[in-house]
Formats: C-alpha cells, sequence, structure tokens
C-alpha cells in the first residue's frame, strides 16, 4: 500500500474543495488539472436541472456553485477542483439560456444572452450560436458558446424571439450580432 487515503467522489467533498479555492468570478478551471477520481452520480438535463443520485437539486446557489467549476475535455464532462476531478452526465447542453436583450439592427445589432446560472455572453467572434436540425423531424436546437467548450441550448421562447429578429443573408435566414451572421436555415427551406 502507498498509504494514500482512497479518496471517493461526493458532493459534499467537491463543495468543501469549490469554497476553499473560491475567487472572484469563475474559477480558472483551464488551469487545474488533478487526477481523476471516477465518475460521480451527477446529470444535467436537457432543461437545465441538476440531479445528484437522481435526485434534483433544489438550492440554486449550489446549482451555480457547480457550475462554476464545469469543464469539458475530448466531448466529456467534468466538475474540477485543484485537487480533483470528476465525471458526470450531460444530456445535451450544461446550461440554457433563459432569456437575452437585442440592441441595436442589422448588422450593429447586438445579442446578449443569460442563462439559468445567470452566465452572460454577447454573442459574437468569441460566442458564436449554431443550429443543429433533427435529421428526421426538421426541429431546431440553437445554441450559445457561454465559456470554454461549454454550451447553452437557447430555449423555446428565447428562440421565437430570435426569429423575429431575423434577416436573409447570403442564402441563409438568421441573426446578426457584433458584425456577426449567424446562420439559422437556409432561405430556400422557409415556407
Amino acid at each position: 500500500m502507498s498509504g494514500q487515503k482512497t479518496v471517493t467522489p461526493d458532493a459534499d467533498g467537491l463543495v468543501a474543495s469549490i469554497t476553499a479555492a473560491k475567487t472572484r468570478g469563475l474559477p480558472p478551471v483551464h488551469l487545474w488539472n488533478p487526477p481523476f477520481c471516477g465518475d460521480l452520480d451527477m446529470r444535467i438535463a436537457r432543461d437545465g436541472t441538476w440531479f445528484y443520485q437522481g435526485t434534483p437539486i433544489g438550492r440554486p446557489g449550489l446549482v451555480k456553485l457547480f457550475s462554476s467549476i464545469l469543464k469539458r475535455e475530448e466531448g466529456k464532462y467534468f466538475l474540477v477542483t485543484p485537487v480533483e476531478k470528476v465525471g458526470i452526465t450531460v444530456d445535451d447542453a450544461p446550461f440554457v439560456a433563459i432569456d437575452f436583450e437585442a440592441e441595436g439592427t442589422g448588422e450593429a445589432q447586438v445579442l446578449t444572452f443569460v442563462t439559468h446560472v445567470d452566465d452572460v455572453a454577447v454573442a459574437g467572434p468569441n460566442h458564436p450560436i449554431r443550429v443543429e436540425r433533427d435529421p428526421e423531424t426538421g426541429e431546431p436546437s440553437p445554441y450559445i458558446l457561454m465559456r470554454a467548450d461549454l454550451e447553452a441550448l437557447i430555449d423555446r421562447k428565447s428562440f421565437y424571439r430570435l426569429v423575429d429578429l431575423g434577416s436573409h443573408h447570403d442564402g441563409w435566414f438568421g441573426v446578426w450580432s457584433q458584425g456577426q451572421f449567424f446562420g439559422i436555415i437556409p432561405s430556400n427551406e422557409l415556407p
């Protein structure tokens, strides 16, 4: 035996580690590369609800705390502290964009999104919008990149509002933000 204590990941241990490393703003998870400690029975549903051991986490502050240490590597999601890294399950995107503000019009328009955990991102070169369509139904799933390979699914009401702001450009129907055009659907596929 090496004399090292075996660590079993749990939510309480993560909270203690996060609290100990707490800084202003988001922690620098991109700088942390601790050893993988195993998977945690934690899941983020498509609607943004976080579950721990099958039960929804009902404390918004705790969800926000966990979301601050979320990291994606090679398509997998982890909660990371300076000393441990645990795998979690994400059904779709880890965040949900629940609202946005639009300022200006046309190419000068600026779209600022907010998520259910109060993250804010301005759509543009650093925070692109993309839309995936279900190959069978054609139903769109719109996303915005929030931070470091972590996206937010844009909720239905916000997506409808985006469509209301849409225009045609280079054969696509989409929206402008920070001088960049984000295509939603080819213009010729609109009724």
